[in-house]
């Protein structure tokens, strides 16, 4: 069993994959993404008459026409269509537009947690590379937001180097020092509008602990502007309630041995360890944003994947 830590990793030694990131591990996840293909993003521009755009390229494409609302362009006037029903309409295009990921990467300490396989940072950690690879495969930039324990910025680049970047900067953030910094989600959420920069999508990976109430209106600001796909974060121990039984704990180099046996006392014990998870997934499916959670024993890519829209291309 895996359970909490709090140890440094030295510069030199590349992580164990399991309480640490593999910077070695990311890199090479980038040969299962392979060419991939990400889903165009309905979003609305901030334009005169807030008309909708779809963002994946470049160029403008007549895409329909709607009736006149006030603020709309004059000069995009549908006359012909004004002239046969008698009602001002406007001509609407599709906008095409360089795809834009930006990764939100939840790094408070509840995240060095795990009883399988590794903790929960390693997990996201896994997540927030595959998605870059996948991004950057689909001819999109990356760029990647540390919150939480750590204030950290990568700025959106393209090709091949920004997947890299990504995840140079996963490994060397999880060896950071833990920080007893916590961050409402709200505040990260405002930030990242703030740092958008026409992102197309945004990915948010977290446990769920920093969700609050002040959270979802920025969910939904936030989906007005882009795609967004929540990734929840979970381990076993947070999802259903643990086998009777003895379960050694390890927290700030302090063990303890926890005893559950009855079945009540497993279910509470679960709820307890599980509300972040638990509340962040109903914050997303309330708020009509696209939601998976990943266990810390899964394959990331099937998660990821979905939530970007990619499809996989041969070559």
């Amino acid at each position: 069993m895996i359970a909490a830590a709090d140890a440094t990793l030295p510069d030199r030694v590349d992580g164990d994959g399991r309480t640490r990131v593999s910077l070695a591990e990311l890199i090479a996840l980038g040969a299962r993404a392979g060419r991939a293909k990400l889903a165009s993003v309905q979003s609305r521009s901030e334009r005169s008459g807030q008309q909708s755009s779809r963002l994946y390229g470049r160029g403008m494409d007549y895409a329909e026409s709607r009736a006149y609302q006030p603020g709309d362009d004059v000069r995009r006037m549908d006359w012909r269509l004004t002239a046969r029903s008698g009602k001002l309409h406007t001509k609407l295009y599709q906008e095409e537009r360089e795809g834009r990921l930006l990764i939100l990467l939840d790094t408070h300490a509840s995240l060095r947690f795990g009883t399988r396989t590794r903790f929960k940072s390693v997990q996201a950690a896994r997540a927030a590379a595959i998605a870059a690879w996948l991004a950057v495969r689909a001819g999109e930039r990356v760029g990647l937001m540390a919150f939480g324990g750590h204030d950290r910025l990568l700025r959106p680049q393209g090709g091949a180097h920004s997947a890299l970047a990504v995840c140079g900067a996963l490994a060397e953030w999880d060896a950071l020092p833990p920080a007893e910094r916590a961050e409402p989600l709200s505040a990260a959420l405002l930030r990242a509008r703030r740092l958008q920069h026409g992102a197309s999508r945004v990915l948010l990976l977290s446990d769920g602990f920093s969700a609050d109430v002040e959270a979802r209106q920025h969910l939904l600001d936030l989906k007005t502007r882009a795609g967004v796909g929540v990734l929840v974060l979970a381990d076993a121990l947070e999802r259903a309630p643990p086998p009777a039984g003895r379960y050694p704990l390890e927290h700030d180099g302090e063990r303890r041995d926890v005893l559950l046996l009855g079945e009540r006392q497993r279910r509470e014990f679960q709820q307890a360890l599980g509300v972040g998870p638990a509340r962040l997934e109903t914050l997303a499916r309330a708020t009509g944003l696209r939601c998976r959670v990943l266990d810390t024993r899964d394959d990331p890519l099937p998660a990821a994947g979905e939530l970007l829209g990619a499809t996989r291309t041969r070559r």
